[in-house]
């Protein structure tokens, strides 16, 4: 299988978000140590760009998205690019995760971009969901959720949540 910049990140989140460490390398020897695991140097740097993205949302200021606050009964709707990227198996997912409390608006935002910032060909049911849990990986909160939002990307969240 060749690997891609998703590859990447989930390497990334397995070893060093998931496990908690505090071990905290620098760009430069995260980056070696990814490229001697045997991930590919153009992927590595794509990777880093694709989480630059997903930091720059995770810190924007409230204040600027307090609709997001207001809206609790809101429809999404999706635009033709989005809905082509997420398939119907996708959206589906948001919405039952947004009813279940385990993404708020913001953070389904958040999902979406970071979705449609993905370089891959096809964006499939599982990288949804990987991308889910690294968004919750971000936000305030997560080591209280953790053990729920991994149960994310298995195949138990289906019966878990009706």
């Amino acid at each position: 299988m060749k690997e891609d910049m998703l590859e990447v990140l989930i390497y990334l989140f397995e070893n060093y978000i998931i496990d908690g460490d505090s071990f905290e390398p620098g760009q430069d020897e995260l980056a070696k140590e990814l490229v001697s695991a045997g991930l590919p140097d153009d992927e590595v740097g794509k990777a880093f760009v694709w989480l630059e993205g997903l930091l720059d949302f995770c810190e924007r200021d409230q204040s600027e998205v307090i609709w997001q606050l207001q809206a609790t009964s809101s429809i999404r709707f999706y635009t033709a690019a989005e809905a082509a990227r997420l398939k119907s198996e996708g959206q589906s997912l948001l919405i039952r995760l947004v009813n279940a409390g385990l993404l708020d608006q913001l953070s389904r935002e958040t999902v979406i971009d970071r979705v449609m910032a993905l370089e891959s060909t096809e964006v499939t049911y599982d990288h949804i969901k990987w991308v889910v849990l690294m968004v919750l990986s971000n936000r305030p909160g997560f080591a209280e959720i953790a053990e729920w939002a991994e149960m994310v990307v298995s195949e138990e969240l289906l019966p878990a949540i009706h």
